[in-house]
């Protein structure tokens, strides 16, 4: 009894210092978790191994407790921009658009987005459906940042865009007229200038891609309020917000809002990633959801914005769509990557190197290309005159073709007897009927005009509607409704999936790719 007695309190005393180390250990994974981000909680009892070396690295790195010796670093750099609009100009956009639309303008269009930024701001909206008074002048405020010592600015094109004078506000308080060197409306970007000096504080852009879950810094100006800071995390890359044709954006969770527009957002390490240009918001405030433009692309575009004033842009002369696994499957094709060309342009760069209607483009200049808009994005990037190796998939077979670009031009910067399709044994079964083109009115001289769709079959599920016109069934040219049944035999024989069509609707000719079916 005496020995079990003496025994206690040496386990006690070993509790308790067990206690105390692992209270330890949990104070220090605390100060990690703040440090390095969010913990992960592990169950007693359960062994989760040892870490791999790339996992313990990446746990390792440091991330700031605060962001404000970064923020004190880049703050000097981001300026308020505002601007003044002659309100007789907006009244002659005003009178082009509909009473009741809640944006006088074109969907789409930088005026649109400029009154979405700034509507609120100097009382034009569609609550009230007025335009500007013919010599009423219209301001509104957005950001921006200096990019070299000598006054160079970044901001939004619509921003500045029909602004009759543009006014930057420092970090200190000193203002400053600016003059716009250029714009690009595609890109949402513009470049603007602030004469007379030649030691502002500056900011670089960062040369490398961040990474989903890094840390971003946006600095501002929301609601004209200036020198706002706000911080969260890349929340996706990528993103294509139907804005323009060459949409990447970076989409962030640090929240912007109006007034924001032009402004940057930052790493930690005080380098530009991106440009604030759009936001998701129901409400119209930050909701979590805004778009950069991101580093690179401004970089590019920036850089002709200054040496020409303008952008110009490589140019092939294709009209394109996604190659969906749909498609993928009727061409055999292993992946739903690159982009088919739905038709070559008439003496475009691409109909005269020989580009052709079916051709999956899969990589240009040896660099791969997953989608339409990578496509457009990579040759968008290139000069005029320069010349392009597409490599593309034609008919099976890899082929390579070398095409000079050209440069983008300015202006893109049914009653007559049905012929029944009748379900036969073992052949797929569309659920629609065809007549040939030329019989009916309108239709032109090639392909089967749908006179009839099934609304519980595939050719419904596909989109096809009465008056679409058939082109091609599987590479092969129709006219008439046995044409189509032999197509669809020869792709089932084939053992394919699904069948590609090439079809005119909505006055455009692309792919469709719709599953066979057997009757």
């Amino acid at each position: 009894m005496t020995s079990n007695n003496s025994a206690e309190p040496q386990k006690a005393k070993k509790l308790t210092a067990r206690r105390a180390v692992l209270l330890a250990s949990v104070a220090g994974l605390g100060a990690v978790a703040l440090l390095a981000g969010p913990s992960f909680y592990r169950p007693s009892g359960v062994d989760f191994g040892t870490p791999s070396a790339s996992a313990a690295e990446t746990t390792a790195l440091p991330h700031p407790a605060s962001f404000a010796n970064i923020v004190a670093k880049v703050k000097p750099a981001v300026i308020s921009v505002r601007v003044k609009i002659d309100g007789a100009q907006l009244s002659a956009l005003h009178h082009n658009s509909s009473d009741d639309e809640a944006v006088p303008f074109a969907p789409g269009s930088p005026m649109e987005k400029f009154f979405q930024q700034f509507g609120d701001q100097f009382g034009f909206n569609g609550d009230n459906g007025q335009a500007p008074q013919m010599h009423q002048t219209i301001v509104g405020e957005g950001s921006g940042f200096f990019i070299s010592p000598d006054g160079y600015a970044v901001t939004n094109n619509h921003v500045v865009d029909h602004a009759k004078s543009v006014q930057v506000t420092t970090a200190d308080g000193s203002i400053y007229q600016a003059k716009v060197i250029g714009t690009d409306p595609k890109t949402d970007l513009a470049l603007i200038k602030v004469d007379g000096k030649n030691d502002f504080p500056y900011v670089q852009f960062a040369q490398h891609e961040p990474r989903v879950g890094d840390w971003v810094i946006a600095v501002g100006n929301p609601f004209g309020l200036g020198g706002t800071v706000t911080a969260g995390i890349v929340s996706a890359e990528g993103r294509n917000i139907g804005a323009g044709p060459y949409d990447d954006y970076i989409q962030i969770d640090a929240p912007i809002n109006k007034g924001n527009s032009g402004g940057p957002a930052f790493d930690v390490n005080g380098n530009v990633i991106g440009i604030n240009t759009a936001i998701f918001s129901p409400s119209g405030g930050s909701v979590g959801i805004g778009f950069d433009i991101p580093a690179d692309t401004a970089q590019r575009v920036i850089a002709q914005l200054k040496d020409h004033g303008s952008v110009t842009r490589g140019w092939l002369g294709v009209q394109i769509q996604p190659v969906t696994a749909g498609i993928a499957d009727s061409l055999g094709l292993k992946k739903a990557e690159g982009a088919i060309v739905d038709s070559a342009q008439d003496g475009s760069p691409a109909a005269k190197a020989g580009v052709q209607t079916g051709d999956v483009i899969t990589g240009v200049n040896g660099e791969a290309v997953k989608n339409a808009r990578d496509l457009a994005r990579s040759i968008a990037t290139m000069q005029p005159d320069s010349s392009a190796k597409l490599a593309i998939l034609r008919n099976g077979q890899q082929q390579t073709i070398t095409v000079t670009l050209g440069k983008m031009p300015n202006d893109q910067q049914a009653n007559a007897g049905n012929e029944m399709q009748t379900p036969r044994h073992g052949v797929p079964h569309l659920g629609l009927s065809v007549a040939p083109a030329a019989a009916v009115a309108g239709a032109g001289g090639k392909g089967v005009v749908v006179t009839a769709v099934d609304p519980n079959g595939p050719a419904a599920d596909a989109g096809f509607q009465v008056g679409t016109v058939i082109l091609d069934v599987g590479g092969k040219a129709v006219g008439n409704a046995d044409d189509v049944v032999k197509a669809l035999q020869d792709a089932q024989a084939q053992g394919k999936h699904d069948v590609l069509m090439r079809v005119q609707m909505d006055g455009a000719t692309h792919f469709v790719a719709v599953p066979l079916r057997n009757a």
